[in-house]
């Protein structure tokens, strides 16, 4: 398990949901944190398990992010991630990907879980999770999925 504190966005907890792989971020993170948004976010499609802990912001969302056009579920977590301190987000959007980093917050997305999730034999195979993932429109480039199943050994 990976010693850093997990905040995650609503896109990869819903991803993962969706393809019956959620128990992986419990797997590789034990506790995974998500703020308020996140919780209202993918309250109709995942029923959050108790090793998800819905916490409130301390601080209002800094202007830096409120300035992009990010939606409340990325702004909030980025802005959990940086009142936390030392902890590793869960993003897929690009444009929140590149916030985050810039912020000096680690950044894995849903796609890094499922190869983390393979090396650590959690899942046997990641192309029947792409597929899957992709069948509940989650876009994935086609480089992309090329260079993941690489990653993979697949």
């Amino acid at each position: 398990m990976s010693k850093l504190l997990t905040v995650s966005n609503s896109s990869p907890l819903i991803g993962l949901e969706q393809i019956k792989q959620l128990e992986l971020l419990l797997k590789l993170f034990g506790n995974v944190i998500v703020p308020e948004a996140v919780a209202k976010e993918v309250a109709p499609t995942v029923t959050l398990p108790n090793w998800i802990t819905i916490q409130p912001l301390n601080q209002s969302i800094a202007a830096r992010i409120l300035e992009t056009s990010l939606g409340p579920g990325e702004s909030e977590a980025i802005s959990l991630a940086l009142e936390l301190g030392n902890c590793q987000i869960i993003l897929d959007d690009r444009a929140a990907r590149r916030l985050a980093q810039g912020l000096g917050i680690t950044v894995i997305g849903t796609l890094g879980i499922l190869l983390a999730g393979k090396r650590k034999g959690f899942i046997s195979e990641v192309r029947p999770t792409l597929d899957a993932l992709m069948s509940f429109s989650f876009h994935i480039a086609p480089d992309l999925y090329k260079r993941v199943l690489s990653d993979a050994g697949e």
